[in-house]
């Protein structure tokens, strides 16, 4: 038996790190993104779509039904606003909050039947900033925090279909949207000069790759490997948020 995942954001630097894990654990999986995939980075489905605007999720939900059985979403689609909240406009705000957690609440209900049958899964990709966070991040904060919120919300109200939902949240992870953000920091060695800090800044001395989030992320998907887990936060992210910040 061959188990099916949709993977949100399927095509960017995470994305693509959790389409090689599920592929690699014998898993076929299903990626959707607004983009479309390199050819050395295919899922084995994928789903053209901008899962911010509307109707798009209903709309890849008729295909997948179409497919058969299903046994985990990853959420994962996301964008990232830098800006302070006295400049935020409200486009910008509903393009951040439609993408980032919208798309999982609908992803979600749309799913939940389907999940149902195989007791499966929904793995949120929050973020760190859903519990401490910087400036100018604000509108991007406020939708990890959400998307916490919705992880803890499902897994009260679907545990009793059997259906599992944890959320991961990583800390600095090296994608090409961290080093977009780095790059609007000043700093006079520029975005080297911010990642240095960020790796000084890490209790384990090093920021993560993307293949280094996935194990974790596949670890929550997998019913066989964490059959009572849901409703959990997992942080992954090499200690930051465990250190004082006054130190």
């Amino acid at each position: 038996m061959t188990r099916r995942v949709v993977i949100t954001g399927s095509c960017g630097g995470l994305g693509r790190a959790f389409v090689r894990k599920f592929q690699a654990e014998g898993w076929r999986v299903i990626g959707i993104d607004r983009r479309k995939p390199e050819s050395s980075h295919m899922p084995d489905e994928f789903i053209h779509a901008d899962i911010g605007q509307d109707g798009e999720v209903a709309r890849a939900f008729e295909i997948i039904r179409n497919g058969g059985r299903l046994d985990a979403i990853v959420n994962n689609a996301a964008v990232q606003l830098n800006k302070p909240i006295a400049e935020t406009t409200d486009d910008e705000w509903s393009t951040v909050i439609n993408t980032n957690v919208r798309s999982a609440f609908q992803t979600i209900r749309e799913s939940t039947e389907l999940l149902a049958e195989s007791r499966g899964a929904v793995v949120n990709i929050s973020s760190v900033h859903a519990i401490a966070t910087s400036v100018n991040v604000a509108v991007y904060a406020i939708s990890k925090g959400a998307l916490a919120a919705l992880t803890r919300s499902a897994a009260v109200e679907l545990a009793a279909a059997g259906v599992r939902c944890n959320a991961v949240l990583p800390g600095a992870v090296d994608t090409a949207m961290l080093r977009d953000g780095l790059d609007r920091r000043p700093h006079v060695d520029g975005v080297d000069g911010n990642f240095a800090d960020l790796v000084a800044g890490t209790p384990l001395g090093f920021v993560a790759t993307p293949d280094q989030i996935a194990p974790s992320v596949f670890h929550l998907a997998d019913s066989e490997q964490s059959p009572y887990t849901t409703g959990q936060m997992l942080i992954v992210d090499g200690g930051v948020t465990a250190r004082l910040g006054s130190e």
